[in-house]
């Protein structure tokens, strides 16, 4: 009798751990074909066209009195090749590269610790509606060395107040005792009902941990508006390179609307400038275009289309993929099938 009392209690014991503790497993897998047309026309087989295909593991326990534990493990995938040389991979096999945090949450916030996104990317970045993958993405978060993850991070993250938020974040360069590789990034955002905006800025420092060849200072701005018939997004982004006394100055616009069709459709349209400050010559500019359409089969299958340009000048060589520019010129054409789960 006293064997079955324990027995019981421990089961007791063991269900409310579980009761108190959950664990999910979720992914996206995204594969396509893409078209390019440039100095070589190129064609093939490509993964996250219109979301990141991934697999993670995101988990939390309710340690009583509002405070929580809370654990984040997300690894990127290709589905077209079946590896996971995806979200800065060092190789082809799976590695928790888009995100391995840590953390604690309750009344105070957040405080998370490991790789994940910087504030400052995910404050602005946003309003990019093509998600910034696939061939018409946004690329003013990826000219001249940006990192938009950092190895080694300790962030935290406000609750919200009347729908405004803030975060810090911290990376730890860990090569030397110096300044090398070290990060820094804030955030603000604001989010009721149909306005968003956004602000983020951060610092990377050259070497160490974040790879970097040079000192990056950035500021980006963004919001949107959703009107119900469509939804309007714009953002703005500066960005530093600087080695010695000789800097690079990146300026990036975007603008893009996205608006509902039917009861499962969504239509997407953009437009990107990209400008370089060069030292004694013509300053680069390149024009971006994107088209998009997506079709919902169900809440968790969709089938889509996308159609990008671009056109470089005064050297600028910003490309949409594989083929080379013609001319400073690319169209590309994607179409796919992506799932999350």
């Amino acid at each position: 009798m006293k064997k079955s009392l324990i027995a019981l209690a421990a089961l007791s014991a063991s269900g409310f751990v579980m009761a108190q503790s959950s664990v999910t497993l979720f992914g996206v897998v995204d594969t396509g074909v893409t078209y390019v047309n440039g100095a070589d026309n190129w064609s093939g087989m490509t993964s996250g066209n219109n979301s990141t295909s991934r697999l993670g593991f995101r988990g939390t326990e309710d340690l009583g009195g509002g405070l929580k534990a809370q654990f984040w493990l997300e690894a990127g995938l290709n589905t077209d090749a079946g590896d996971g040389a995806s979200g800065g991979a060092s190789g082809t096999g799976l590695e928790f590269k888009r995100r391995s945090t840590i953390g604690l949450q309750g009344g105070f916030g957040e405080v998370r610790m490991g790789r994940e996104l910087t504030a400052a990317y995910n404050a602005a970045s946003r309003y990019d509606v093509f998600g910034t993958v696939g061939v018409a993405q946004s690329r003013a978060w990826s000219q001249g060395g940006n990192q938009i993850r950092i190895n080694n991070m300790v962030s935290y993250y406000t609750p919200s107040f009347g729908g405004f938020k803030a975060a810090v974040n911290y990376g730890f360069g860990e090569a030397t005792q110096s300044r090398d590789g070290r990060y820094f990034g804030a955030s603000l955002t604001y989010d009721n009902g149909p306005l968003s905006l956004g602000l983020g800025a951060d610092r990377l420092n050259a070497g160490g941990n974040a790879a970097a060849t040079q000192d990056i200072t950035a500021y980006a701005v963004g919001g949107s508006y959703n009107f119900g018939a469509a939804k309007l997004a714009a953002a703005y982004r500066t960005q530093e390179n600087k080695l010695g006394g000789a800097a690079v100055d990146r300026t990036a616009y975007l603008i893009g609307l996205s608006a509902p069709v039917g009861a499962a459709g969504e239509v997407k349209v953009s437009y990107n400038r990209y400008e370089t400050e060069v030292n004694g010559g013509a300053d680069q500019k390149a024009d971006q275009f994107g088209l998009g359409y997506v079709h919902n089969l169900s809440k968790r299958t969709a089938v889509y289309g996308t159609y990008a340009y671009i056109k470089n000048k005064n050297g600028a060589a910003i490309s949409l993929g594989n083929g080379g520019l013609d001319d400073g010129k690319q169209h590309a054409i994607q179409a796919g099938v992506r799932h999350a789960f």
